[in-house]
């Protein structure tokens, strides 16, 4: 019998078919505001490609981002998809895949298909070392990956003196109907010495996690979920909503917060514009800092040791 995962404290984020049905009869009934689109910002590819000693972070859209520290180039969940089964990407990626630097690591957060795309993954140049959750990594052997490394929760692995930690989420796994919970979910936190420390977060309800995570590192950028929240009755427990984002990056007390899991993918009946306005909203309710939030614009590139010095 096949292993089972499960999140903690055994939270459930079991629905059953009448709570989908309610859902899409709910959904029916209202009427939605697409028309906000994510701003862009010019990419100076070529600083990606030539860059070497400078620890960069940018935005390529959703839970994509491309981040370069210690002469290392990552990607995290790499999804340049134009639609998901029947659902339409609303944006463009920052850059095409064709663009995108050789490529040292891949992290991956969990099996979803806005997550992992196996396809994105194929094209990118290179010949990256692929981490994964606990029981992913058979699904990409048998589609020829050859270096893949599979993580349980606070498991570490070292690549050229950069530490990658798979933590815990809260959520769950799933590709066809009959592999539900076979293989884990989480975030991954990259670690370099005299570097900036990265929180992904992956996918997640807000859970105790973020505070044991923020107790386990010094982070510096906190990668965080605030999309695909509402209805909040049927999305509570596996998408955090703006207002459990921002009590999440306080928890793992991080010093800058940068949203994603937004804007590119209709996956739930939140809109771009509702998750960025809950999000400011309770910014200024809390009276946190302004320059702690870092809301990026596509293909907006990070100098993250400049940032992290002042």
């Amino acid at each position: 019998m096949r292993k089972r995962y499960e999140n903690l404290d055994g939270v459930s984020t079991t629905k059953t078919f009448a709570d989908l049905r309610c859902w899409y009869a709910e959904r029916r009934q209202k009427k939605k505001d697409w028309s906000y689109t994510l701003p862009r910002e010019h990419i100076h590819r070529s600083l990606l490609h030539t860059n070497k000693n400078q620890t960069l972070l940018t935005w390529v859209g959703h839970a994509t981002f491309i981040i370069q520290i210690n002469r290392l180039t990552i990607v995290t969940d790499p999804v340049w998809a134009k639609r998901l089964g029947t659902v339409r990407r609303l944006t463009d990626p920052a850059l095409s895949i064709d663009d995108v630097p050789p490529v040292d690591i891949v992290l991956i957060s969990h099996s979803h298909y806005d997550h992992l795309h196996f396809s994105s993954i194929k094209q990118l140049k290179g010949n990256p070392l692929i981490l994964v959750p606990s029981g992913l990594r058979s699904s990409f052997l048998k589609r020829g990956f050859e270096r893949v490394v599979e993580c349980c929760w606070w498991e570490t692995v070292v690549e050229q003196n950069v530490s990658f930690t798979f933590v815990p989420a809260q959520h769950w796994s799933k590709r066809t109907l009959f592999d539900t919970n076979t293989s884990h979910w989480g975030g991954w936190v990259i670690e370099a010495k005299d570097k900036p420390t990265f929180y992904f977060a992956g996918d997640s309800g807000y859970f105790r996690g973020f505070r044991d995570i923020g107790e386990r590192f010094r982070i510096d950028y906190a990668l965080l979920p605030i999309g695909a929240y509402e209805p909040e009755w049927f999305m509570g427990p596996q998408h955090v909503t703006p207002e459990e984002a921002v009590q999440a990056f306080i928890d793992c007390q991080a010093k800058t917060f940068i949203p994603m899991h937004y804007g590119t993918f209709p996956l739930a009946d939140d809109t771009p514009k509702e998750a960025l306005d809950r999000l400011y909203a309770e910014w200024e309710r809390r009276n946190l800092p302004n320059e702690q939030l870092r809301v990026l614009k596509l293909g907006e590139i990070v100098h993250c040791e400049h940032e992290t010095a002042t």
